[in-house]
């Protein structure tokens, strides 16, 4: 081995050292608790910080501060940030949105508090904590991932954790205490974590934003060894930090070269792109149906109020003109995230680089430079960015196609830094660039007047975005999204909507902020910025404009007015409190008062009506009636021979072969079913017999190995969900699919909307059919009875004018009047045309409904034919 190549070796090995240690705080952290860490980086920071103080300003000897610093600081955030922050959340169900949520928040508190406490400036008298000896540092490595590894396979906290991690509630069920195997995964995540930025202080810039940013892109390494196997990422990190250094070495020419330079020096970003993009995601089964925030409300007059701070502005003068015109900037930036994770319920983590794009295109195009184009007027040339950056929102779009959740939040991270990479801090890309402002708007009072205007449109793109068809499709996929797309809305169309949209305004604010500042700074678009304005809108409410742009001021103002880093200390403050109140501080603020007035729930109305207990509090909302009766149809029915004589009706919905695997075991196994028309098909069995996987292929959630579902002697095997739907092929949930943040019109609106048929009547009939056309049909669906959102759930079903109705335990949740009032209805749809499939454990129910029952065990079809034969065998086997 060559003299230079050995050398560069042993500085990949410590590079990767480094990143390994990142990698095992990460893996250990997420086996424990679920979370991803998004703080890591952050806690590093605060630690290099600690341990420069102690040694440098308060000349503490080097190892004593290490030891503190070490063994007992980094320890104890993370034994705090378990307490005190995730585990509430995991009391108040796990819920991932609200986790990564909080997780974030604490990336931006510590960091907010880091340049308050230090000062955003970069420091270069880090003391050393060991030698540079890339040997030592790799050993010490290989021995903390082989002590962690044999600690889980050998020890007694090991099995608590290996349980913990494949069911935490099975485990505290088995008298294994969770709590304190969470705060041990915190404790050592955080101590990987303070060991990762001491080690890395003294060879990179200690600043508030630069070494966390640092930290967080080596998580590609947990990403890719499935954030379970530490030896993975232990040689993931080491393979990449020696190949970053080996490639150092090239020396490319021509036009690409500055690029191709890049790329070699920063690898781990390239392995996080590859990582998040490529790889199947990670943490996808505990992706929630929700959004991060929902549809909050604003206080009285909050408008007027809004529109008076933000014409202030225009008897302002000097610095102060000068700073407030950032505002109506950056407001248009954080409606793009209204737009995305408000409204269409998908994380975006990456909007800055959207934002940065549209200014440097801008910056561009004005000057003259964008290649293929000629110079533009300031006004056009934001245009033309705009309508560049749009369809660039297709490369987080298309990846928010089949990721949610951890993996969704991971692949627009790493498009943000790795545009931030890649483009941004390129001199080949932003060098010489000074941004002018539009002919007539120079003047920073005349400029602010331009973007007040500006932000008029991107709220009225934003408020229509809110109505109509395309906000209640944006809402149904926000609120429960394969609720929406059974519902018949074109989930990945209605995502990529989303997120060009949500990269048009990002590029507007981006454009209006460059001009604004009348320079293209890389910084006020880097990811770190992206993770402070997503955390921002989410704590304000996401789906609430007014938030949007109360955020927008918040963040300006207080960093303007105060040393750097309050509004980042504030804003991660709230969203590490997100758990208190995921809605927004005013819409808990309105549900604590509501609460000391004495405002009853539906529940409690019904609780003192049947109690009789009097008094004065009056209802939160309006009594829900009981289900409809449809007393001209029978609930027991004659011979099942067909309802238009003996013989039988063609069918609408058949399955031929079907064949499904879960990880080796055979959930179908060649099963065969016909549908017919005007006929109620019922499908029972045992649990794990197979009837879920079998309803699920027929409905288009998933796709079986081998076999055909026909419809009307179509194959539709390939077919999505909703495009079965709008052909006509309708389906419940056995776990609720309805629309909390939508009325109870609204919901069964979507499902006449997106559809077989557009019937303009058809909404008002299916209010009226399941009893849902009295006060009720304003109401929000959150909150309501679990009788009642069956209800909703199956009249939007029935909105729609299926041909085929699949109906996975219909009857759960109802009483027995409303079962019973149910059965008559299905009976009545039945006698229409339409061709019935019910999943039921209630056999009373299948008995007096059904035409035709199939007992299903291990995977296949064991008994078929009339309910009163069948039900009776099936009663009568051992």
């Amino acid at each position: 081995m060559s003299s230079l190549t050995y050398d560069l070796t042993l500085a990949g090995l410590s590079v990767g050292s480094a990143a390994a240690l990142t990698g095992i705080g990460l893996v250990v952290t997420y086996r424990a608790t679920g979370v991803l860490n998004f703080a890591h980086g952050a806690i590093a920071m605060v630690c290099a910080y600690v341990l420069r103080s102690l040694v440098v300003e308060w000349n503490w000897p080097v190892w004593l501060a290490a030891a503190v610093t070490l063994l007992f600081l980094a320890p104890a955030i993370g034994v705090v940030l378990e307490r005190f922050v995730f585990r509430p959340l995991a009391v108040l169900g796990g819920d991932p949105a609200r986790t990564l949520m909080a997780s974030i928040g604490v990336f931006v508190l510590l960091v907010g508090g880091a340049a308050l406490v230090w000062g955003p400036g970069a420091r270069d008298d880090a003391p050393e904590l060991v030698p540079t000896d890339p040997w030592g540092q790799t050993a010490m490595v290989l021995l903390l991932a082989a002590g962690v590894g044999l600690v889980v396979r050998w020890t007694r906290f090991g099995r608590e954790l290996r349980a913990v991690v494949d069911d935490r509630e099975l485990a505290v069920l088995g008298g294994i205490d969770a709590d304190r195997v969470a705060a041990a995964g915190w404790a050592f995540g955080a101590f990987t974590a303070g060991l990762t930025g001491v080690l890395l202080a003294p060879y990179v810039r200690l600043d508030p934003y630069g070494l966390p940013l640092l930290v967080m892109e080596v998580v590609a390494v947990a990403v890719a060894a499935r954030m379970r196997s530490l030896p993975v990422a232990v040689a993931v990190a080491l393979g990449i930090g020696v190949a970053q250094s080996q490639l150092t070495r090239l020396h490319p020419s021509g036009w690409g070269a500055p690029l191709l330079q890049s790329v070699g020096a920063n690898l781990f970003v390239v392995a996080l792109l590859v990582a998040a993009l490529v790889l199947p995601g990670v943490g996808t089964r505990e992706a929630p149906p929700g959004a991060v925030g929902a549809r909050v409300r604003n206080p009285p007059g909050a408008w007027i109020v809004a529109a008076v701070l933000f014409l202030l502005p225009l008897g302002f003068a000097g610095s102060d003109l000068h700073t407030a015109v950032q505002v109506p900037a950056l407001g248009v930036i954080l409606l793009s995230l209204v737009v995305v994770t408000g409204r269409g319920g998908q994380i975006s983590l990456g909007q800055a680089a959207y934002a940065g794009l549209g200014a440097l295109f801008t910056a561009l195009l004005a000057a003259g430079r964008f290649p293929g184009l000629p110079r533009l007027p300031e006004l056009a040339a934001v245009a033309v960015a705009v309508l560049l950056v749009a369809p660039l929102g297709l490369l987080t779009g298309r990846p928010a196609i089949r990721r949610h959740g951890l993996a969704l939040a991971l692949a627009t991270f790493a498009f943000g830094v790795g545009v931030s990479r890649f483009v941004f801090d390129q001199p080949y890309a932003t060098s010489g660039l000074s941004p002018g402002r539009p002919a007539g708007f120079d003047d920073d009072r005349a400029y602010y007047v331009l973007e007040l205007v500006l932000l008029a449109a991107a709220l009225l793109v934003t408020r229509a975005l809110r109505r109509g068809r395309t906000g209640r499709a944006l809402a149904a996929m926000r609120d429960h999204e394969r609720g929406a797309s059974a519902a018949g809305v074109p989930v990945p169309s209605v995502k990529l909507l989303a997120f060009v949209a949500g990269a048009a305004l990002a590029a507007l604010g981006g454009a209006l902020l460059g001009m604004g500042l009348r320079a293209f700074d890389a910084g006020a678009y880097d990811p770190v910025r992206s993770l402070l304005w997503f955390a921002a809108v989410a704590v304000l409410g996401a789906d609430n404009t007014l938030g949007a742009l109360a955020a927008a001021t918040l963040l300006v103002g207080l960093d303007a007015g105060t040393r750097g880093g309050v509004a980042a200390a504030l804003v991660g403050v709230l969203a590490v409190l997100t758990g208190r109140f995921p809605n927004g501080p005013y819409e808990a603020l309105r549900e604590r008062v509501r609460r000391r007035k004495g405002v009853l729930t539906p529940l409690g109305v019904r609780v003192r009506a049947r109690t009789g207990a009097g008094g004065g509090v009056a209802p939160a909302e309006p009594v829900v009636p009981a289900l409809a009766v449809v007393p001209t149809v029978p609930v027991m029915r004659e011979p099942r021979t067909g309802r238009t004589g003996t013989r039988p009706a063609p069918a609408v919905l058949t399955a031929r072969r079907l064949r499904a695997r879960y990880d080796g075991f055979t959930a179908l196994d060649g099963v065969d079913l016909v549908v017919p028309p005007g006929r109620v098909t019922a499908v029972v069995g045992p649990n794990g017999a197979g009837k879920s996987t079998l309803f699920h292929c027929l409905a288009g959630t998933l796709r079986p190995a081998r076999g055909e579902v026909l419809f009307g002697g179509r194959d539709i095997t390939r077919l999505p969900a909703h495009a079965r739907t709008r052909l006509g092929v309708a389906r419940t949930f056995q776990q609720l699919a309805v629309f909390p943040s939508l009325t109870v019109a609204e919901n069964v609106r979507v499902g006449a909307e997106q559809g077989r048929v557009a019937d303009p009547r058809a909404v008002e009939r299916a209010l009226a059919l399941f009893g849902l056309d009295g006060p009720v049909r304003a109401l929000p669906a959150a909150g309501l009875p679990t009788g009642t959102l069956r209800r909703v759930e199956l009249a939007r079903a029935f909105a729609g004018s299926p041909r085929v109705l699949l109906l996975d335990e219909p009857a759960a949740g109802l009483d027995t009047a409303e079962v019973t009032a149910l059965a008559r209805i299905l009976g009545a749809l039945a006698a229409d045309g339409t061709a019935l499939l019910v999943v039921e454990h209630d056999l009373d129910l299948v008995a007096g409904l059904a035409d035709v029952v199939h007992v299903m065990a291990a995977g296949r079809i064991v008994a078929s034919g009339p309910p009163g034969r069948v039900l009776h065998a099936l009663e009568a086997a051992p």
